[in-house]
């Protein structure tokens, strides 16, 4: 019987992925799967420590993932319920952590540990040779998605710029520059006012089948000038060795050698930016100049939790525009005070860190693991590899240097642009183990209309294409270039300049808004493909 939430030709996929990959897992995950226990099947585990080698591993690890981060995986887990437990949990571990620092804020506190004391100095020293000097004006940004106030589709720059603008009481001295803006110009022609809020908007998005994640929607202005401040810290990270733009590809790539070697360990934490308190970033920043003062006129003190305001104990959620470079900055300067000579860690050599995640040498290890627990952290064991064969970063899994990732099927895939993306993932995670999920990817073929199956070609051109060997392709050549037959967006949803008002329409076109023939072209515009020829090399 096929399953309501998986057209026939993707359950006929999972289905002989499980049983080919032909292990205890794998059929164990066939006969759940036969059962309807979706619960079990979004709760299981493997340990890597418990393989031999990466054929075995990947095996098992194909089978626990592809249905793990299914949005439609309909299990009876109450995902939202699970993402405000976290919330709140990590409100209280993050109490518990301000008290734990309040003695560090002011040293010669009777509760104040000489050896900690020393430690947060380094700490503080080296925040403050990253950071520098803060800028007094920094030009904002906007980012892609919604504000306080800008909800759903409504969220281009154009929306943003048309809707009341929204900020906190702390953000208010950022008005003075804000009022020279084409934005503010475009409000002032309007009817609209400024609007005061408490602090940000919790909300959740999809994680994986069994919560969700939780985020907080900033107000407008706030996240206007978070974005700015945080392009700063970015270049300030790259100056010292930490390149965030093109982090995950370093990650990956240090994790593969350090499969190898073993010379460096992963680590990643759990809830990490919402378990980083007020009281650590004003440790920290203590010695930074005007950076805390900033930071915290910009952060949200409050967030509207279930229809009620709570003062918050974190510094700052995921949905701030400057918590991921903040955090890196934090878990960087605590890594490198570990070293009181500053010689033995050097970021971009052996110590890299992007967000949560974090590559240092494994001597270190235990010493860091003990300084986060002590400033309110909490590693996330079955994400953390010191030892052994395994390494894991930024979406990047290795064995032995062999690349083990898995695939996830994170969305049920019901168009033919998805049913391509589902079957170059199977390819794409099978590399030379073809043989494990080749019926899979034939059967993710038959739900793809015929006259589309042609479109196959290299993997440069993504999931334009179905990729496949090259005996397979069936190119054209033009004045000595390759054209590939691709499916390739050809429809996009438009919003009408004509919605705006011409002071909107002249800020937007000033700060670059992208648009096309008739309008703007927002996030997830595609609404329509076609068959079409792609030059390629």
């Amino acid at each position: 019987m096929t399953r309501a939430f998986l057209p026939r030709s993707v359950e006929k996929a999972v289905l002989r992925l499980f049983e080919d990959l032909a292990t205890p897992v794998s059929l164990k995950l066939k006969m759940l799967y036969d059962a309807g226990e979706w619960d079990q099947i979004a709760s299981q585990r493997i340990d890597p420590s418990h393989y031999l080698c990466a054929e075995s591993y990947w095996r098992d690890a194909s089978a626990v993932s592809i249905l793990k981060k299914l949005k439609e995986l309909p299990t009876s887990f109450d995902r939202k319920a699970a993402a405000e437990r976290v919330f709140l949990e990590s409100e209280l571990a993050c109490a518990r952590t301000n008290i734990r620092l309040l003695p560090y804020l002011s040293p010669g506190f009777p509760d104040s540990d000489v050896g900690v004391l020393s430690y947060v100095k380094r700490v503080q020293k080296i925040a403050s040779g990253i950071l520098g000097g803060c800028p007094d004006n920094v030009p904002g940004r906007f980012g892609p998605g919604a504000t306080f106030g800008d909800r759903g589709r409504l969220t281009t720059v154009p929306d943003k710029m048309s809707s009341e603008p929204t900020l906190t009481a702390g953000a208010a001295f950022y008005l003075f520059p804000w009022v020279g803006t084409l934005w503010a110009k475009a409000i002032g022609t309007s009817a609209k006012n400024l609007s005061f809020v408490q602090g940000n908007r919790f909300t959740t998005v999809p994680k994986d089948g069994e919560k969700d994640r939780g985020i907080a929607v900033e107000p407008s202005i706030n996240l206007f000038y978070q974005l700015g401040y945080g392009r700063v810290i970015r270049q300030r990270l790259r100056n010292r060795g930490i390149n965030l733009t093109d982090g995950q590809d370093i990650h990956r790539r240090v994790a593969c050698e350090a499969s190898i070697e073993g010379h460096l360990c992963t680590m990643d934490l759990s809830n990490a930016s919402d378990t980083i308190s007020h009281n650590l970033v004003k440790l920290c920043l203590a010695t930074s100049g005007r950076w805390l003062e900033v930071l915290t006129d910009l952060r949200s003190p409050k967030t509207l939790f279930k229809e009620k305001w709570r003062l918050l104990e974190k510094f700052s959620s995921m949905g701030n525009g400057f918590t991921f470079e903040l955090e890196t900055l934090i878990f960087l300067c605590l890594i490198l005070a570990l070293d009181p000579t500053g010689q033995k860690l050097v970021p971009g050599s052996n110590v890299f860190v992007y967000g949560d995640d974090i590559i240092l040498p494994v001597e270190y290890s235990n010493a860091l693991i003990s300084a986060l627990s002590f400033f309110g952290m909490t590693v996330n064991k079955r994400k953390t590899f010191l030892d052994g064969p395994f390494r894991e970063s930024c979406g990047g899994d290795f064995f032995l240097g062999v690349d083990v990732r898995p695939y996830f099927l994170k969305d049920t895939p019901c168009e033919p642009q998805q049913l391509f993306s589902l079957a170059n993932g199977l390819r794409r995670c099978s590399d030379a183990r073809f043989a494990f999920t080749r019926r899979s990817w034939f059967a993710v073929l038959d739900g793809i209309p015929s006259q589309l199956r042609d479109c196959r070609g290299p993997q440069g051109l993504g999931d334009l294409v179905l990729l496949d060997d090259e005996r397979s392709w069936r190119p054209r050549w033009r004045s000595g270039i390759r054209y590939f037959r691709c499916y390739r967006p050809a429809k996009y949803r438009k919003v009408s300049w004509n919605r705006f008002s011409p002071e909107v329409t002249l800020a937007g076109a000033c700060y670059g808004v992208p648009y096309g023939n008739g309008g703007i072209i927002p996030r997830n515009a595609v609404c329509g493909y076609k068959i079409g020829w792609v030059a390629y090399s």
